[in-house]
Formats: structure tokens, sequence, C-alpha cells
């Protein structure tokens, strides 16, 4: 008799495309952090009974000290780190802000014009959008 497969867990994260003035913000994980030094968009995990949006308003005056109006959904990507464990990201456009952009976790954060953000070390999960973000996708 065969054991069952293993339930997969899934991760639900929301991340913000920031957009001024033709750039696009890029957020450098700390050292600490899992997969440390790595390249993000900024945002984080979905809380139990937040909507995406609502968890990226969160993430982002948690992590930049902004209160964000967040713009429509870019893409939806679900990526495996692990075997079992499963990462559901959801990107959206953020064009619109109130407040200052503070650095409250990040070891840099760089505002990047589409043609430099291949040069940045992203997130293998991030990666695919990067490159078609670099090569014009609208947002």
């Amino acid at each position: 008799m065969t054991e069952p497969a293993p339930a997969l867990k899934v991760k639900r994260v929301v991340a913000g495309i920031l957009l001024r003035g033709g750039q696009i913000l890029c957020c450098q994980r700390s050292k600490s952090d899992a997969f440390p030094l790595k390249w993000e968009f900024p945002g984080g995990k979905i809380e139990p009974g937040e909507t995406p949006e609502q968890a990226l308003v969160r993430e982002l005056d948690e992590e930049l000290a902004i209160h964000a109006e967040v713009g429509p959904l870019v893409e939806t990507i679900r990526h495996s780190y692990a075997p079992g464990s499963i990462v559901e990201l959801h990107f959206f456009k953020v064009e619109q802000w109130n407040g200052e952009i503070r650095n409250r976790i990040f070891n840099d954060l760089r505002w990047m014009s589409r043609s430099e953000l291949t040069s940045l070390d992203f997130l293998e999960a991030d990666r695919g959008l990067v490159r078609e973000i670099a090569a014009g996708k609208p947002l």
C-alpha cells in the first residue's frame, strides 16, 4: 500500500510594483532573511481574513511607512521553492501613496528603470515577471 501524498502547503503572498517617474522600486532582503540579499518587490504574507489588497496596504506601511492605493492586479504566479511547498504571489501595480518612503526593513532600496531590472539578483519566483517587465510588459 502506498502512502498518500502530503497535502500541498500554499503560502499566499502579495507584492507591490511601485512606479515613480518611469522607475520601479526594488528592495533587497536583509542578510538575516530567508534568501538573504536577494531582490524583490515590497510586500509579504497575506494574513487570514485579509484580501490581497488589504495585505499589501498593511505590508507597505510596515516595510516602507506609506499608505498605498493599490492598483490593478498585474500577475499571479505560483512557484515551488521546496517539494510540497508552494508560494502564490499576487503582484499589484501601485502608483499612488501617501507619505515619504522610508526603508524600515530592507538592506537596500533602489529605483530602477525597466531595462535595469534584470541586473539585480531577484528571487527565483519573481524572475520571469521581472524579465517580462524589462521587455516592456504593460503595467
